[in-house]
Formats: C-alpha cells, sequence, structure tokens
C-alpha cells in the first residue's frame, strides 16, 4: 500500500471526544449561516443536523476539520452533498475519499468523485464494508478501465488484495506471477474462475494453471470449462474427459472451442466411454 494510502486510513479515525460547544440559534430549521466569530474547531463535533450543514458550506473549512466533520456517521445528506461542493476543499484526496465512502452520502454525489479517484483509493472504496453495493461496483468498474494503463507492480497488488471482482479481471493478465496472485486472491470465486476460462482470448497462462492448481482444479465446473479451453494442456483435458459425464462433453465438442488435437482426442475418450458403458 502506498503511502497516501495510509493517510487516507488516518483521515477516517474517529476524532475524538469533544465536550459539547455552545450551539447557534437560528430562526431557519433547514439552512443557517455562521457568524464570522463562529469557532470551526468545535463545530464540527456538533449534533445539531442544521449546525452541521452549515459548517459543510462554511469556506474557512480545512481539511482537517472537513474530515472530522465526516467522522460523524449521520452526518446529513445534505451536509455531505454541500460539502462536495465546498470550493477547493472538495478536491482534497482525503476529503473526496473520506465523502465517498461515507455510508449516508448520496450516489448522485458519491459515483462522480470516483472516477478522479486513485488506483488504491478506488480499491479501499470496493472492499469497506459500509459502501454499499451500487458504490463498490462503479467504483471496481473504473478501476478494471484503469488496469491497462497501470504498472505492474500496481497489478500485482490488486490482484493479491482487491474485490473479486477485480482480481478476476487479473486473471487474463499476460504476467504469470499476476496471474496466479489473482488465482489465490481470497475473494476469488468458482464463478469468475470458470468466466475467465470461457473468455475467447487471454487464457494461455490460465488454463494451464488452472488445470493443476491445488484447490480450483478440482470444481466440476471448473472441470467442465477447461474441457471447453483450447489452452488446456492434452494430458489434463484427457483426464478431464474420463471424470466428467458423457453428455457434458458432448455439449462441450458442441460448443467448445477447440483445436483439432483436442477434438480428436475428446472424441476418442467418448468413443471409449460409449463401448464400456454399452457393455
Amino acid at each position: 500500500m502506498s503511502e497516501s494510502s495510509t493517510d487516507e486510513k488516518e483521515g477516517w479515525q474517529e476524532a475524538p471526544e469533544q465536550p459539547e460547544p455552545p450551539r447557534v440559534r437560528s430562526s431557519s430549521a433547514r439552512k443557517i449561516t455562521l457568524p464570522a466569530d463562529a469557532v470551526l474547531e468545535e463545530l464540527v463535533h456538533d449534533s445539531s443536523p442544521e449546525i452541521l450543514h452549515a459548517v459543510a458550506a462554511d469556506l474557512r473549512l480545512t481539511e482537517d476539520l472537513a474530515l472530522a466533520l465526516l467522522n460523524h456517521h449521520d452526518l446529513p445528506r445534505e451536509a455531505l452533498e454541500t460539502l462536495s461542493k465546498n470550493g477547493q476543499l472538495a478536491r482534497q484526496r482525503k476529503v473526496r475519499l473520506a465523502i465517498v465512502v461515507h455510508p449516508r452520502t448520496p450516489r448522485h454525489v458519491s459515483v462522480p468523485i470516483i472516477r478522479h479517484l486513485h488506483t488504491f483509493e478506488l480499491m479501499q472504496v470496493a472492499l469497506l464494508p459500509v459502501v454499499p453495493p451500487d458504490v463498490k461496483r462503479a467504483a471496481e468498474e473504473v478501476l478494471i478501465s484503469k488496469l491497462a494503463n497501470i504498472s505492474s507492480g500496481e497489478r500485482s497488488t490488486l490482484a493479491r488484495r482487491s474485490s473479486g471482482r477485480v482480481a478476476a479481471a487479473l486473471l487474463l493478465d499476460k504476467e504469470e506471477r499476476i496471474m496466479q496472485a489473482a488465482l489465490a486472491n481470497p475473494q476469488m470465486t468458482e464463478l469468475f474462475i470458470v468466466r475467465a476460462l470461457k473468455a475467447e482470448h487471454g487464457t494461455e497462462l490460465l488454463a494451464p494453471a488452472v488445470s493443476r492448481h491445488q484447490k480450483w482444479s478440482y470444481r466440476n465446473d471448473v472441470k467442465a470449462a477447461l474441457l471447453g479451453n483450447k489452452n488446456t494442456p492434452a494430458a489434463r483435458l484427457i483426464q478431464l474427459a474420463g471424470e466428467l459425464p458423457i453428455n457434458l462433453i458432448k455439449e462441450v465438442l458442441r460448443n467448445g472451442r477447440l483445436n483439432s488435437q483436442a477434438r480428436n482426442s475428446l472424441l476418442a475418450v467418448l468413443e471409449k466411454r460409449d463401448v464400456k458403458t454399452k457393455i
């Protein structure tokens, strides 16, 4: 994780307990304007929705104070939207990230910000439990779209530590170490691997690796996907054909993208098994 990611985590820490500051009164139930002498350091810890909204709109707000404000888990949605429009402050990286991961940020606020986040910030968004599923999905889509343009080192980290959907995109990476790291990702699932094996291109490294993998090579759905993959080693292909149902082999022969050698091997196994079945 980069140094910037460490800084970002510090921005998410809870603000220390503070005595309740004096309230700023207003006749308006929704919007108020803070007086010029208001002490923002105290007001960011207030519990009044009206005051928190006024603080979010105040142009004197600093990055540290904005992060303290964002530590309110019940911060009003209006305050979050207002903070996202607060001049230069809203373009600070830590503030942008904290707005996106806040559980009450409206989708129309968080999703556009996601497009401006950096690689490991997007990874954090996709992994944090408090982030809504649709926001995580948006972060994953942006991150996947960046994969072709980021460094080998960054892709390696993502393969090991990112969400399953991002790691699945790296199953087709051209570097074997990155593909292997994605296979070992704790978020990886059988479904992601089956989908990757069915890709039209890019499985030259993946199919042989999965065919001998200690965890994934024994799953029936993975076996079926390997059977229909032209890059599965011939010896393993014949072994799989001996383990899987005859109907499945016939389906692969009808729909699989096999080279002539693999097709002939399957036909030979099928003929042999048909004879045994009849006997």
